[in-house]
């Protein structure tokens, strides 16, 4: 497309000796954060469902990638067509039903992970090996979870994860009884990660319910601050004014 040759050009502009000495200094990991700052943003427009908002925070996260493959480049790495063969050629040998019109014999989810194994020629390919540990933890565990789901290790009904997770309060309970700092760190994963299974058998996304939950107490929050002396309000006061908050969005839903 001309106007993604545009861009790169535009980058390879930016990184010579004519171009930007900013942009000329950066390296691959000044882009770890840069890249989830743009994710996030990218988030942060769908769940406002602004369209333009969204055109506009794409762009930014394909302008880092096209950087960021220029620098690649340079250093005789990689360059971005390098980098949009290799998605081509894994997108088309994970679809074999679409594109070679073959009769899966599996589900897709499961079939997808077969083929990631052909890819990657290990015999001792795990599920879960490429699930990066820098990912934030409520997320690491949905996807985790997702993928030993898909080949059966998994509950076999919601209430069997209900179960559970009164399982792991008593845990916790006693733990906290026992005094023991460590042990009650750890039921308190075990009881979030039982919560993140819950989650998944119902459908839901938790990283992205428990954000809304964040925003929700954001807002009912700043409605106490906004009502009261928060900081020489008492205890009932900002008990009403959250009920209150609570109301006034009940009534506008």
């Amino acid at each position: 497309m001309e106007s993604f040759d545009r861009l790169v050009r535009l980058m390879e502009k930016l990184r010579s000796d004519e171009g930007c000495p900013w942009d000329r200094r950066q390296k691959v990991s000044a882009f770890k954060t840069f890249m989830l700052e743009e994710v996030y943003e990218i988030i942060e427009a769908i769940e406002k469902d602004s369209m333009d908002e969204l055109k506009e925070e794409l762009g930014d996260l394909l302008f880092h990638i096209v950087f960021i493959a220029q620098i690649c480049r340079e250093r005789n790495i990689f360059d971005i067509n390098d980098v949009i063969e290799n998605v081509y050629n894994k997108m088309y040998h994970r679809h074999p039903h679409v594109f070679r019109k073959e009769v899966l014999d599996a589900p897709i989810e499961v079939k997808w992970e077969d083929l990631k194994r052909e890819e990657k020629k290990d015999d001792d390919y795990s599920l879960l090996a490429n699930i990066p540990p820098a990912m934030p933890a409520l997320l690491r565990a949905y996807v985790m979870t997702k993928r030993a789901a898909k080949v059966g290790f998994d509950w076999q009904k919601v209430e069997d994860v209900y179960d559970k997770m009164y399982e792991e309060i008593a845990e916790l309970k006693a733990a906290e009884a026992a005094g023991d700092p460590e042990r009650v760190r750890e039921e308190v994963g075990d009881l979030l990660f039982t919560i993140v299974n819950i989650a998944r058998f119902l459908s839901v996304d938790p990283e992205d319910a428990l954000r809304a939950t964040s925003d929700k107490f954001t807002r009912r929050f700043s409605y106490i601050e906004n009502n009261t002396d928060i900081r020489n309000s008492d205890a009932d006061t900002m008990d009403k004014l959250w009920n209150d908050s609570k109301s006034l969005e009940d009534k506008g839903k």
